[in-house]
């Protein structure tokens, strides 16, 4: 079964036991790592992989072909994206008319900061560049991009770029819906066995949690050099209660953030029955 994820600690830490053959049953994994602007372009290619994880902002371009399993993804509170600038400002007119970095133009990250820049940035944005999301930071940095929108375990590091926090879209979200905040999603092909595929996905899950030193080695090797500290903060965050299972709580926020979007323009417009 060909499979795509990121390289990044919650994904690794997640699917550990199923790529290495520890849930029983399970059918064995041909893994592709790739950043989550590419996952959310193989999921809408021409024979795609038949399970992926890819942004929430990209499943409405892929519901006729992928189903959305209610396990396995990132979504909580407290873990949103963050912009980021050298200015030191709080204030979001900075951002008027400035080149931002993104990590992908259908990430969830990128839909929220759509949603909130239209609310409270005047006149808007300049120039939108997606950038691989590890390459955002050192590009604030050095000037070449005057703010930039960072992911994953950005939330712990960007202290160590010389960057400030101008805006947690997380929080936003929170404070404006009350909802927690939807960012990966685990899609499969709708012709596979969908519950069998939910079931290998949640045992991995358990089996992490049960035994959490036996992933280390490999959430390490795939982090690129990322401290070990840093890459358990990662995993703590991001791996909760809604990665074992979106309950009522996350279909809410999910809905939410699509119907809002869809409002706005920014997505076609998802039945939310199609997300079950």
């Amino acid at each position: 079964m060909r499979i795509a994820f990121s390289p990044c600690p919650n994904d690794t830490f997640v699917f550990h036991a199923w790529v290495h053959g520890l849930i029983p049953g399970a059918p064995k994994l041909d893994v592709t790592y790739a950043d989550i602007d590419i996952t959310n372009g193989l999921a809408a290619a021409p024979n795609g992989p038949d399970v992926l994880k890819i942004s929430y902002a990209a499943l409405p371009w892929v519901l006729s072909e992928y189903a959305l399993l209610p396990c396995g993804g990132a979504l909580g509170r407290g873990c949103g994206p963050l912009v980021l600038t050298k200015t030191g400002s709080n204030d979001p007119a900075v951002l008027t008319g400035r080149r931002v970095a993104v990590p992908s133009e259908r990430s969830t990250a990128y839909l929220l900061f759509r949603l909130w820049a239209a609310r409270n940035v005047p006149g808007g944005v300049g120039d939108i560049v997606v950038m691989p999301f590890h390459e955002i930071m050192p590009a604030v940095r050095d000037g070449s991009i005057d703010a930039g929108l960072v992911i994953h375990e950005a939330r712990f590091t960007y202290p160590s770029y010389g960057l400030t926090l101008l805006a947690d879209m997380g929080s936003w979200w929170e404070e404006d819906t009350g909802l927690p905040i939807p960012l990966g999603a685990i899609i499969a092909r709708r012709s596979l066995d969908l519950k069998a595929i939910a079931g290998w996905t949640r045992a991995s899950v358990e089996y992490a949690w049960a035994h959490p030193e036996a992933s280390r080695e490999y959430v390490l090797h795939h982090a690129q050099e990322m401290d070990p500290e840093v890459a358990k903060a990662h995993v703590n965050l991001y791996v909760n209660e809604f990665t074992a299972d979106l309950g009522e709580e996350g279909y809410a926020a999910v809905t939410a953030l699509l119907t809002r979007a869809a409002a706005e323009g920014l997505v076609p417009e998802v039945d939310p029955a199609a997300l079950r």
